[in-house]
């Protein structure tokens, strides 16, 4: 057997194309242009790369785009105060504070503080508690972006058994939230999984992920799900993306699990490009939920 493989990168050029659809009727009914603040601090190449595709997305779909660039040295009270200023610039529809931050600086402090009607990440505890009723206002885009290449694939959840390697806030936690819920934006055969959820001290974690139907890595760790970690047939997602002398892996060896695997996404060219995919997502929501409260661009 080899799998099939889950082009992440067609399947969010299909997404972003009706991005664009829905992003122009909106302009058009309103006469407001969704825009996306995006703030980098210091030098990280990986995030400077990261800022680069989402504005390049951004202008793919018509949707606006600020890049605010800061010293590595920034401390928390200037973040705060451009945070703040976004907050209240009535022609931004969207902050992100690109991850990681300089040591210096209180990450928590600082996502905290962004406008929950503005937090196009799904980072602010008032979303995050939304999305753990059942009623989330965003979507985490990472975890959106797993469930969209499975819903464009024809693949159901419904009833299966769901792994999940990883037990981070940006993925494992809300993922596991997603995949496990009554209900599914995307149809009942997106949730509705018996979920389980491991990490670094999980005992005997390959007896765990052998039981799984969808296997999902997000651990962090290049090529660490191995062939004999896999279920014959089951759904692998890759949501790893690790810089080794060899270039960009995943979180699982790729190859040798492809043989076992029905269908599995690659690194690069998987999850990635559907996770900014979904940040356009939410940047067209925040700006029609900013529009229902009143708060329009001048």
């Amino acid at each position: 057997m080899t799998a099939t493989l889950l082009d992440g990168r067609a399947t969010a050029q299909q997404i972003q194309t009706e991005i664009k659809d829905k992003v122009a009727a909106f302009t058009d009914a309103t006469g407001t242009t969704p825009t996306l603040a995006a703030v980098l601090v210091g030098e990280d190449p990986a995030s400077a790369v990261y800022v680069r595709n989402k504005e390049r997305a951004c202008r793919k779909v018509g949707i606006n785009s600020q890049l605010h660039r800061l010293n590595s040295d920034t401390t928390t009270s200037q973040l705060v105060d451009l945070v703040q200023q976004l907050n209240e610039d009535p022609a931004v529809s969207g902050i992100l504070v690109q991850l990681p931050l300089p040591g210096q600086i209180d990450d928590l402090q600082v996502l905290d503080l962004i406008d929950p009607i503005k937090d196009v990440d799904a980072f602010h505890p008032t979303n995050v508690g939304l999305l753990s009723q059942g009623r989330p206002q965003f979507l985490p885009c990472t975890p959106h972006g797993v469930l969209q290449v499975l819903h464009r694939y024809d693949i159901s959840i419904s009833g299966k058994t769901s792994v999940i390697i990883g037990r981070s806030d940006i993925v494992g936690k809300p993922l596991a939230m997603l995949m496990g819920a009554k209900d599914s934006h995307l149809g009942p055969d997106l949730c509705n999984s018996t979920v389980t959820v491991c990490h670094s001290r999980t005992p005997d974690l390959p007896s765990i992920t052998k039981q799984a139907d969808v296997l999902v890595a997000a651990i962090g760790r290049p090529k660490y799900v191995t062939a004999d970690m896999v279920k014959p047939g089951a759904v692998v997602v890759d949501v790893g993306i690790n810089r080794t002398d060899d270039g960009l892996v995943g979180d699982v060896d790729f190859e040798p699990v492809r043989e076992v695997a029905s269908h599995i996404t690659p690194v690069p060219g998987g999850v990635g490009p559907l996770t900014v995919t979904m940040l356009l997502e939410n940047t067209l929501t925040a700006a029609r939920l900013q529009k229902q409260v009143g708060v329009a661009s001048p």
